[in-house]
């Protein structure tokens, strides 16, 4: 989202403001040119002619030619940095309800991506016997590959019962714990309804 900057001149505006709802620059008192003002809060005359215009208009202060700015107005001064607080209040707000807002929609997508999961597992495992085995074709490339499935301690670690493997169009049955699993074998495996994403797990998890 993009941040709207307040402009220079109305910070030097709140600042002179504040300065006189303090009494530090009391009611009628001559404040410097405005090129003096420039100076004193390390701003463009041009600023400063903006941020005196500004409290100008709102009747803080009274321009006086050839005798620089004349203090008009403490009560105003404090309703100007009242109304200013309540904006900055408005847009503090705004923006935390838009930070909420982009939260929330990141929580959305992170839960629409566990449900798409939980759905695509569970249309995978509907009406699936336990006796029936599952299936998953090994296509991509593994560190786990040229191991024994009992080196690999498969069970211990998935829940899964290996029951058979296709290798080279071969099928093995009860394959035991000294078969060796390759890339481009097919497991056939038998367990919950937790064990095929293990299984993948066991052989993908990055």
């Amino acid at each position: 989202m993009k941040t709207i900057r307040e402009p220079r001149y109305r910070k030097i505006a709140y600042d002179i403001a504040q300065k006189i709802a303090d009494n530090d620059y009391a009611v009628g008192t001559k404040l410097h040119a405005r090129s003096t003002l420039s100076v004193a809060f390390g701003v463009s005359s041009e600023t400063a002619r903006k941020a005196v215009s500004l409290l100008a208009d709102l009747e803080i202060v009274k321009l006086v030619h050839g005798s620089g700015v004349e203090v008009l107005s403490r009560e105003k001064a404090k309703n100007f940095l009242s109304q200013s607080e309540k904006s900055s209040n408005i847009k503090t707000i705004h923006a935390q309800i838009n930070d909420t807002l982009q939260h929330q929609k990141e929580d959305m997508k992170t839960l629409e991506n566990a449900l798409s999961l939980l759905f695509d597992q569970t249309q995978r495992i509907q009406t699936h016997s336990p006796l029936s085995p599952y299936e998953l074709q090994l296509t991509k490339e593994s560190d786990k590959f040229g191991q024994s499935i009992g080196n690999l301690n498969l069970w211990q670690s998935t829940g899964g019962t290996i029951v058979a493997i296709l290798h080279n169009e071969e099928l093995v049955v009860s394959p035991g714990p000294y078969a060796v699993i390759e890339q481009g074998d097919t497991l056939y495996f038998v367990g919950n309804e937790t064990v095929v994403q293990m299984i993948e797990n066991f052989f993908y998890e990055t």
